[in-house]
Formats: C-alpha cells, structure tokens, sequence
C-alpha cells in the first residue's frame, strides 16, 4: 500500500519509525528537503502542503494520505478523495478542525461543552465583546505551538490582539488542562487512550510536560470520555484525533481543541502503552483491529526546548546524565537547528509512582538542555 503524510516534521518522524511494523511504502511532501522525516520515508517530494498542484500531484498516485499538520491545502485533498484516494480523516473534518472559527462553531451546533465565544476581523472589535474578558483571542488559521494566541483579560490589552479574523474566546477558570486520543476506524469503532494532564509552559504557551493517565476523580473521567467519543463521532471520519480540555474549579469539563492527527500530548505512548498513537493510526489506515490502548505503567513526557539566546547546530546539555536514569527514553527529532523556543525533542519517563514520576519529570526539565555549538 502506498500512503503519504503531508509535513516531515517530528510526528512524521514518529509516524515512519512505526511504519517500520508494517508492510506499507511511504511517501512524504515537505518543503525542507533536511526536515526529520526526509532519510526515513521510501519517497521524498520538495513542496508546500497548502499548495494545490504540489499536493494533487504527491497524492494523485497514492492510496492514502494522512497529516502531520492541519495546515494542508484542503481542496487538492478534497480532489484526490473523488479519485478515490482515502484521506485519514477526511477532509471535511480537517477543513472544520483547521479554521479555529468553524472548529467553535462546530463545538456550538454539535452542542459539545466549549467556552463562549465570538468571532473578530480586527483586534478593535475586541471592545463591542467586554463581557467576554478576561478573553484569549486565537487566530482563526496559522497559530501553531502557542503562536497565534494572546491574552486579553483588560481594555489595556486589546492592542496585543490580531488584525485578522480571530476567535475571542472566554477564559476558563482552569484547575488542570488535560488531553485525551480518540481513535476511530472507517466501521465507526472508536478506543480512547487514557486522558492524560498537561502542564503548560506560562511564557512560550507549549507543553512543558505531562503525566498519564491523569490523576482525575472517576466522575470526571467518564464526562471526559462521554465528550470526546460525541465530538469524533459528530465529525464522521476514521482517524485519529487528539482533544484538548480544560477541568475548571467546579469540575466542568470544556473542550479547548481538536487536532485531527497524531499529537504531542500522545508521545509517551510509544513506550507507555501497548499500542502507541503512531501504531494505531497505521491500523486505522490499512483497516486493521484497532490496538490495544491500556497503558503499561503510568508515563511522563518532558519536552525538550531550545534554551533563549542559542541559535545554530544544536548541543544536548546533559544527555549522559538523562541517558543514565532508569526508564527514560530520549527522543531527539534530529533538526539541524535549534533556537529559543523550539521543539527539539522529548523525553518519556516510566514508573508505577506518580510521585517518582514527577520527581524524575522535573530532574530531567533542570539537567537536559538543547544550546548550540
């Protein structure tokens, strides 16, 4: 079978490394000819997924497609799915998930618990939609790793806000932000991975690190997956999706996100579950059983940043010292370069202890740094 992944990044990284598992050629489009997923594809195209012709014609050939990204060119994907290519998930659920005003809207008419909202051409209009403040304000396309997003919570505030058409979006009184993949095969069969908790870095808005499953009272556990089970069935298409939440002060649970792929908050799955993410997204593409989701034993992810003020080839600060702590697994997405802020690998720790987990968490978080040479 012949299936392709528009991006060739990290998650597509991720995703060929399991394709190792099965019988399956792969192809993938990405303008870097050196990004992570280049030496690992069977075939790689130089081009831009938001560009009609480059992704028609990656795809035209192909018998499935699938994303790393959401920020893909819907109408070529729309294109190839009358030619009879299978799109994982397909289009119109990427093309609702893509745009974060049609993404709240779908939330609202599924009647899927999300905050309140409304919809902005400019940052000016901010100020006819004052009850809503505190706010965040997202942009509706092209936010990614906490770009795009601004905090409004006074007047004085407005000005940090986006020309551009943008969700305003009331803040939630947040006690834990937490994340749960649903699976979902083209029968309409669905598994749930075990939510996990989510702790945010404050400055750069990314994930900093997580546990799962999440500590979570049981009540709150069966609302969680009550919602995620309704929102993917609600957008009718085989694939896997990552939905982000929050639990406020009185335990009301609210849907933040969707992402229609593979996502960061499911990287301990690879050693922390009997089927990972990646995995069970190939089972899903070659209509294979989905896998088995229980975990093996509680799991943490520390995310691996580039530390301010070092541009250029990456040095890995601390790497024999992580290497050395009973099981930890490094990820490192093999990019080039590093800067402030980027994304440059990961780290899943594994232990029956959540104590011991977040001990070791935090060890990691302190001892590895990416600077640069």
């Amino acid at each position: 079978m012949k299936v392709g992944i528009l991006g060739g990044g990290q998650l597509g990284r991720m995703l060929l490394q399991a394709a190792a598992n099965y019988t399956v050629e792969t192809f993938v489009l990405e303008n870097d000819a050196n990004c992570p997923s280049a030496h690992l594809c069977n075939h790689f195209t130089k081009g831009n997924i938001t560009d009609f012709e480059d992704v028609y014609n990656f795809g035209k050939n192909l018998d499935a497609i699938t994303i790393e990204i959401e920020a893909v060119n819907i109408e070529a994907l729309e294109q190839l799915e009358k030619e009879g290519v299978k799109i994982f998930p397909n289009p119109a659920a990427i093309r609702i998930i893509k745009n974060k005003i049609t993404q709240k809207q779908f939330y609202k008419d599924n009647e899927i618990p999300s905050s309140d909202f409304s919809i902005t051409q400019q940052k000016s209009e901010i100020s006819n939609y004052m009850h809503l403040l505190p706010a965040v304000h997202k942009i509706a396309e092209g936010g990614y790793d906490g770009k795009g997003v601004q905090i409004v919570n006074t007047t004085s505030d407005i000005e940090k806000g986006f020309d551009a058409p943008s969700v305003l979006e009331k803040k939630v009184a947040i006690k834990k932000e937490i994340a749960i993949i649903v699976a979902m095969n083209e029968k309409g069969n669905a598994a749930l991975y075990p939510i996990s908790e989510m702790m945010v870095n404050p400055v750069l808005n990314l994930l900093d690190y997580q546990i799962s499953p999440a500590l979570l009272p049981q009540k709150v556990v069966w609302v969680v997956e009550a919602i995620a089970i309704k929102l993917v069935k609600a957008l009718k298409s085989p694939g896997l999706f990552a939905i982000e939440l929050f639990v406020d002060v009185n335990d009301d649970v609210w849907v933040n996100e969707t992402a229609p792929r593979v996502h960061n908050s499911g990287h301990h799955t690879i050693e922390g579950n009997h089927c990972s993410q990646y995995d069970m997204l190939w089972r899903i593409i070659l209509n294979y059983p989905l896998g088995n989701t229980t975990p093996i034993l509680p799991a943490a992810i520390i995310n691996i940043i580039g530390e301010e003020g070092f541009n250029g080839t990456p040095y890995y600060e601390g790497l024999e010292e992580v290497l050395s702590i009973d099981n930890a697994f490094v990820h490192l997405y093999g990019k080039l370069q590093t800067k402030p802020g980027r994304k440059m690998g990961h780290v899943t720790v594994l232990h029956s202890s959540y104590q011991d987990l977040n001990y070791k968490a935090n060890k990691i978080k302190h001892l590895f740094k990416i600077k640069s040479v």
